[in-house]
């Protein structure tokens, strides 16, 4: 039996399927430590048990939404992170196909928002 995230991937049409199972393998990868959890009907994924980003398609939209959840705080590092409708803290990556996503870019994306997370935590302690 599929869990909810499985059954989230199975749902979306392609190319929007395939652009999410593609990240998913990225960001699964052990030795980056990230865990995915469905939230809010959709795919989140975690590190250090904060919210790293999560995957969505909006509706009206034709891309793969992949949302950093402290991306504002990238934004000035990594300028190809974008503010869809004025979110607060959020920024993002749209994919349309597959072969947009700059897998190195997506990476120190990736890695800089776990630095981010855990530099939060030390703070607190």
């Amino acid at each position: 039996m599929l869990n909810p995230t499985e059954n989230y991937f199975l749902r979306q049409k392609e190319p929007y399927q395939s652009i999410m199972l593609y990240i998913r393998s990225l960001l699964l990868k052990p030795a980056l430590g990230i865990v995915e959890k469905h939230k809010y009907g959709i795919p989140f994924y975690y590190a250090n048990n904060k919210p790293l980003c999560y995957l969505n398609v909006l509706k009206g939209t034709r891309f793969v939404d992949i949302a950093f959840v402290k991306g504002k705080e990238l934004k000035k590092e990594f300028p190809i992170l974008k503010d869809y409708k004025n979110r607060k803290f959020t920024r993002s990556l749209q994919l349309e196909k597959i072969e947009d996503l700059d897998e190195g870019a997506f990476l120190s994306i990736v890695r800089s928002s776990i630095e981010l997370n855990q530099k939060k935590i030390a703070l607190k302690q």
